[in-house]
Order: structure tokens, then sequence, then C-alpha cells
């Protein structure tokens, strides 16, 4: 231990005595260290944490499935036949994302919340920080309405009234008793502000088993049950109800997966990418490092030779050069963490709202942890190879007045350790050249509509006075004529259902008027009702026929417009104008024949990249005035309000709320977007990949153009006097500058060969991140090989210029 902390006094002595070095190399640590630890901290509270209930591992998720979808929401009279009848379940819950107005005081709010079964709560081990929990007579049609609120709410609305249990609070204009308060720490894969029972719902969409209205499952596992003994179990439930009701439900089934695995599975790929990109940065990094090391350790050759000479062992100076690294490491670890401090509220602010858990990304004990022993590592990595070949000097040489000793092997290491830093900085700008390519060929993909001054604004019509469909069709009529006549303004519409809008409503049809045949000889389509000037606002072209009008409404026969997907998958050889198509009602809604009026271009519902790839891809747009009225009620409490401008969309947002207020105060107006964000929110998850990728690909090129320039400046030092004999003899200022150059090229030469071996092998497992360009794209790889080249032949050329200025007489005095 004292002859530790002699190592650990005499190392701080060596650097504080050669600045530049420890500055250069503690700068090189802290951006491979800083950037390990701020994507650590994401990977680790995304990935690494386990998820905030008590027993996470036995949580899984519950859906239903069907042969036209692997995952589909739950038919609620399914669910509570799957309640009675599973034993595997310590408990099973419903639950579904919903929007809630708040009105009454002051300004109406739309807020978000859940509408959740009583055992939601008790089924992920949470409990109200304040109040109570659901009961069993509270999820129930009749019931006298509660409600359990959020702590942001508690707070923003009610400033943490610690009386609030009791009190009412006016939900979609019906008055409800607050009956609890959930802590600030719960979260249910995003935040949420209000929690209502589900079994208050009375309508058809809860009744009819044909009806599938979001509902979603979460279930907690009894112990000693594995999620594959629930999932047989499940699926013989399903079969009897198969058996038992073969119109709603043969060849329905339900699928169970871990809850973990829900959370985290889409993520993970892009995560586990970044943190391989961010260790390579690190190690070209140690590399840099260990190239000043090595170099130092060649000016204090003959300090060690005389330790050596003195008695001291191998052990011992190899010790005393790796103190004097890991000291280098802890140093770079502690600005590293500083950066990275700085860096993950950086990253918290780029970070897409498709990532789970972001809101508990921080520096925590497991990063401080994480921190540490790279810092550790690093130190021995980098410092290993330096004391190694430091530790065993040419007694003769290194004592000789003079003598420079043997480097060759000391170059060859150092070369290696140059090519190596190519090589990993080759592969981490192939990727991020990859993900440039792929945003751009993205941004190329037409959406099937103009999404150019669109403005979307979500109005839903969910108070009590909009439960009569006339008083529905009277707003939307209002507001669309006070949208359309405000200045700039081209066209305006009301609509349920938007594309790109990680949303979507599905209803089975056939063609003709013929009697509803076998659920398995249906086609099924995704279904927007909307009013007549929505595909104009939007932007849809037209094919043939007419776009839906005022004319189409309650009192005219039914009719649809259709995309040419559905035209030519279902008419290829006929003109699907004037054709009939019938819908399936549901509950007490009868079928409904539809004459085809119109077919327009086809819309990429799903995502720019992600549409063909969706089983459903048959487009209808239906009138919202032709609606059967229990539809229309449900359908107006998500409906959203569509104008296309002749300006900048959102300068027109207060112009347009105000009408919205004119027809009605109490009604509340959010979301306010455009259709360019909404189609740019599609790609936000690509975009973030990029910009780490771009920004660790930049610090790679950095770190390997440092390394190339010092390698080389370090070798025209080493060989003054050679290259001054050779001046000396004759030879022109331009051989030795090509002396140089190719010396330090075919170090990158060598890099990038490996370099581009490894990119094929390795961009391999970004194939996911990646649109319309393969893994192996040659023009990436030429492209980027070139930079890079570029990027080494200039960090070689400027060493080689100041050779070619050596002063023979200097030189050879010198020697």
């Amino acid at each position: 231990m004292e002859s530790l902390v002699q190592d650990i006094k005499y190392g701080v002595r060596v650097l504080l005595q050669n600045p530049g070095l420890t500055i250069v190399a503690m700068l090189a640590l802290t951006l491979g260290i800083g950037a390990n630890t701020a994507i650590f901290s994401v990977v680790n509270t995304v990935l690494l944490k386990p998820l905030p209930y008590p027993q996470p591992d036995r949580l899984v998720r519950v859906h239903e499935k069907s042969p036209q979808f692997d995952t589909m929401s739950i038919a609620y009279p399914n669910f509570l036949d799957w309640q009675k009848l599973s034993q595997s379940f310590e408990g099973l819950a419903a639950f579904r994302n919903d929007g809630f107005n708040i009105t009454g005081s002051g300004t109406p709010e739309r807020v978000q919340g859940r509408v959740v079964s009583a055992s939601f709560f008790s089924t992920l081990g949470v409990s109200p920080a304040m109040g109570r929990d659901f009961v069993a007579e509270d999820d129930r049609p009749g019931a006298a309405p509660t409600v359990i609120i959020g702590n942001a709410l508690w707070q923003r609305n009610f400033g943490r009234d610690s009386e609030i249990v009791g009190k009412p609070l006016k939900v979609n204009g019906k008055d409800h008793t607050i009956i609890g308060v959930m802590p600030a720490t719960f979260r249910f894969y995003s935040a949420s502000d209000l929690f209502v029972p589900i079994g208050l719902a009375d309508d058809m969409t809860m009744r009819d088993r044909e009806v599938h209205p979001g509902i979603k499952g979460v279930a907690r596992l009894k112990p000693g049950v594995s999620i594959e003994q629930a999932q047989a179990e499940m699926d013989g439930i399903a079969g009897a109800l198969s058996d038992q009701y073969p119109a709603s439900n043969k060849n329905y089934g339900v699928a169970l997966f871990s809850m973990y695995e829900d959370v985290v599975g889409d993520i993970r790929p892009a995560l586990l990418i970044m943190l391989g990109a961010v260790c390579f940065v690190l190690l070209i990094a140690c590399a840099n490092v260990a190239n000043l090391l090595l170099a130092r350790a060649a000016a204090r050759q003959r300090e060690i030779a005389i330790r050596t000479a003195l008695g001291a062992s191998r052990v011992r100076i190899v010790r005393q050069l790796l103190t004097e690294s890991v000291l280098l490491a802890v140093a770079g670890g502690a600005f590293g963490l500083l950066l990275a401090s700085w860096g993950t509220g950086a990253l918290i602010s780029a970070i897409p709202d498709t990532i789970p858990r972001a809101e508990d990304i921080g520096v925590d004990r497991g990063v401080l942890a994480f921190t540490f022993a790279v810092s550790l590592i690093t130190g021995i990595v980098f410092g290993l190879v330096p004391a190694l070949q430091a530790s065993n000097p040419d007694l003769n040489e290194a004592l000789k007045e003079g003598g420079r000793g043997s480097t060759a092997g000391r170059h060859r290491v150092r070369g290696v350790l140059v090519a190596a830093e190519v090589a990993l900085a080759l592969v981490l700008l192939v990727g991020a050249g990859l993900m440039i390519r792929s945003i751009v060929l993205l941004k190329q993909v037409a959406p099937g509509l103009d999404p150019h001054n669109v403005l979307l604004m979500d109005i839903p019509l969910a108070s009590a006075k909009y439960e009569e469909p006339a008083a529905i069709r009277t707003f939307f009529r209002q507001l669309i004529e006070r949208a359309e006549s405000a200045p700039l303004v081209q066209a305006a519409a009301i609509a349920n259902d938007l594309p790109l809008n990680d949303s979507d409503s599905e209803l089975p049809f056939w063609t003709g008027n013929r009697p509803r045949p076998a659920p398995e000889d249906m086609s099924w389509a995704l279904i927007y009702p909307s009013t007549a000037g929505y595909l104009k606002a939007m932007g849809t072209p037209l094919l043939r026929g007419r776009f839906l009008t005022d004319q189409d409404n309650e009192t005219s026969s039914k009719v649809v417009v259709v995309d040419e997907a559905l035209a030519r998958g279902l008419f290829p050889d006929e003109d699907a104008v004037g054709k009939l198509l019938t819908i399936q009602g549901f509950g007490n809604v009868a079928d409904m024949p539809c004459q085809i009026v119109g077919v327009v271009g086809h819309v990429k519902h799903w995502g720019l990249d992600a549409d063909p790839k969706q089983r459903i891809q048959y487009q209808l747009y239906m009138p919202m005035m032709q609606l059967p009225d229990p539809y229309l009620v449900l359908m107006a409490q998500f409906s959203t309000l569509v104008a296309r401008t002749s300006t900048e969309p959102l300068s027109l947002a207060a112009a347009v709320k105000d009408q919205v207020q004119a027809i009605d105060r109490d009604q509340p107006v959010n979301n306010i977007r455009t259709m360019d964000q909404a189609i740019s929110t599609t790609m936000s998850q690509r975009r973030f990949s990029l910009l780490l990728l771009g920004i660790f690909a930049g610090v790679a090129l950095v770190l390997a153009a440092v390394g190339i320039y010092g390698v080389i400046s370090y070798s025209v030092t080493q060989r003054t006097h050679e290259i001054g004999i050779r001046l000396a003899l004759g030879s022109p200022t331009t051989g030795v500058l090509g002396m140089i150059v190719r010396q330090g090229m075919r170090l990158v030469g060598i890099g990038l060969a490996v370099g581009v071996i490894s990119a094929l092998l390795l961009t391999r497992l970004m194939s996911s991140l990646l649109y319309g360009v393969s893994s192996t794209d040659p023009l990436t790889y030429c492209a980027i090989a070139l930079v890079l080249a570029a990027v080494a032949l200039g960090a070689c050329l400027v060493p080689a210029r100041r050779a070619m200025k050596v002063d023979p007489i200097v030189a050879l005095r010198y020697e």
C-alpha cells in the first residue's frame, strides 16, 4: 500500500510535468468516457432497470388476435369471460388510453388518461398515494362516477390540496368524485392525468363481442406459473368462446407477451447499436492515448533504463506506468461524468416520444459505478501496451550518451493503433452515412397527400351536451362554416381518424348488397369518417368519380369514396365507381350498403416506411353526417378539425380556436399541430439515431485524424537525422514529402481495408433502422472511404510539409 501511494504521487508529478500530453490525453478520454456514460444512462434506464412495479417479471400484456391481426384490442365481453375463467393470473385488468374534457373551473382543458378496470392498480401492485383504489362496485354500469387523478394534475390544477379526496370533478360534462391521487413516481407507459372505471361506459361498444374498442389487457402471473402455461390456458379459453360465439369469436385467440418485452422491444436494437457505436469512440480515444504514451515512453527510455539498472523489476516498472495511465483515465472519467451530466440533459431534450421511460433517464448510482469501472478498464487497456514496451529497454543502447535505442517495435505498435483507429472510424462513418441516405430516401416518399399548409387540432365532443346526434351535426356544420370563412383558410373539415397518427379504425365489408358472408370471406378496410371537405383539405388526389359533398348527408343515400388499392384489388378489370360495398354493422346498427362515388390515391396510413408491411391496405372514406347515430356519438369524441391554409398554418391556430370557442366556450381544443409535423414525428426515432451516430462518427473522425497526425509527426521528429542526410545528398523536398505521406497513407490504407470488412459485417445489425438502402450499399462505402482518406491525407501533409523544411546542417548538428 505504501508503494502504491508512492506510485500515485510520482504519477501525478509526471503528468503535471507534461501538461501538453496530459491535456490532450484527458480531452480524448473525456470525450470517450463521457459519451459512453451518457448513452449508458439511457440504456440503463430503458433496458436494464426493471419495470417500476413489484415483481415486474410476472407482469404480462394481454391481446386478442385474429386471422387479420397478430395483436388487436379486446372485445370487452371477452375480457369479462377471461377474468371469470382464467386460473393462471393473480390479477387480470383492462385499460384503454383515452382523453377527457375537464370543465367547470375556468378554461376547459383536455387531459390524457385511461379508463381502467377495478383490478388495474392491484394487478400492477401499486396503490394511490392518497385516498383509495377502485373497487368492484365502482366498475359497473350505473355506479356513482368516481375518478382517481394523477399527481401532475393534482399539483397543476388543485395546488396540492391535501383535502382533495371526496371533492367533485366535472369530467366530460358529468360530476365525478375524486377518490384518490396516484404517487408522483407512477408511470404506465406514459403519464396519465385521470383514471376512470371502464365499467361506467354502457354503450354498444362495451356490450358487443364483435366490437374491439381499443381495450388492452395487463395481467400478473401467479407465483410458479410461466407465460407458456398461461398461454396454453388462454388458448383453451379462447377455443371455448369460439365454439360458444362463432359469429364473433371464430378463429380468434389470445396473445400474451412479457410486459418488459412489450415496453422495450422496438427500441432495444437502436439503443444497443448506439452503445456499440460509442464504445468504438472510446476505443479510438484509447488508441490515441496509447500512442501518446508510447511517444512519452520513448522519451523516458533513459529514465526507465536507469531504474532497471538500479534493480527495479519489470513488474514494478509496469505497475508505475499503469498507475500513471489509470490516473489519466480516472481524471478523464471525472470530466467525462461532468460531460455526461450535460449530455444526458441534451439527450433527454432530443429523445423522441417513442422511447419509453425517457422521463426517468439520469445519472444515478448505477451510472456512477459504470463510469468508474470504464475509467479503470480504460486506463489498463490503453496503458498496458506502452507499459510493457517501455519496461523492457535495451540497457546498453539506452544508457549510451545520445543513444536513441531501438524503436522499430514501438513504431509497429503505433502503426497498428493508427490503422485500428481508421478502421473503427470508418465503421462509424459508414453507419452514419447509411442513416443519412435512409432519411433522405424516406423524405422523398410520397405520403399520398399534400401535407404542406395543413392545420390539425383535436376537438373532442365528449360532454353531455353532445349526447344527441343532432347537436353534433349542428356543431360540425357551424364550425366548418366559421373555419372556412376565416381569412387564408382554403378548406376545412372534420375527421375522426387521420393517417400517420399512430391510431387506426378498421371495419369488415364485402362487395355487393348480398347477405352477410362468413367472417373469413370478408375484407377489411381502414375507415375515415369525415365531412365533405376532408379529401380536399388533405390534398388527396381524385382519380375517378367525385369527392364527398355536403349533399352526402343524413337524409341521402349512403356513399363512400375508396382508395386505388381497394379499387384495384376488388375491381381489377372494372371501374369501381358505381359499385356497391356493404359495411358490417354492430350492435343495433344494421349492415350499411354504400355506393362508391369516387376513387382517390392511396395514403400511407401506417408510416412512410411501415405502410407496405401492414396487412390492411384498403381505405374507405365515409361521410361523417351519414354515420349511424350510435357511431356518430362515439366518433365525435375523437374528432379533429383539418384546415388547409394559404399561409403558415400555426399562425392561424388562434383564430380558428376562437371560432370553436365562439360556438361553445366550454369546448376544449388541444394537440394543435400541422400535418408536416405529424409526418416528421414518424421519422423521429431515425433522426435521433442519426443525430447520435453523426456525433459519434464526427468525434471518431477527429480523433482518427489527430492520431494519424501524431504518429506521422513523431515519426518526422525521430527521422530528422535521416531526412537531413537525404536532403544533404540531393534528394528533392518533394521526395521527402512523398516518403512521409506514403508512410501515413500506407497505415490508412490498411485501416480502410479492415474497416470496410468490419463495416460489411457490423452494419447488418442496423438493417432495421435503414430504409431504401442496403447495409452493404457500395455508394456509401466508397464515399465514406474517400472522405476518410482525404482527411487522413490532410493529417499526413502537415508533418510532411514540416519535414520538407528541415535544414540538413541543423539536422546533422542535432545528431
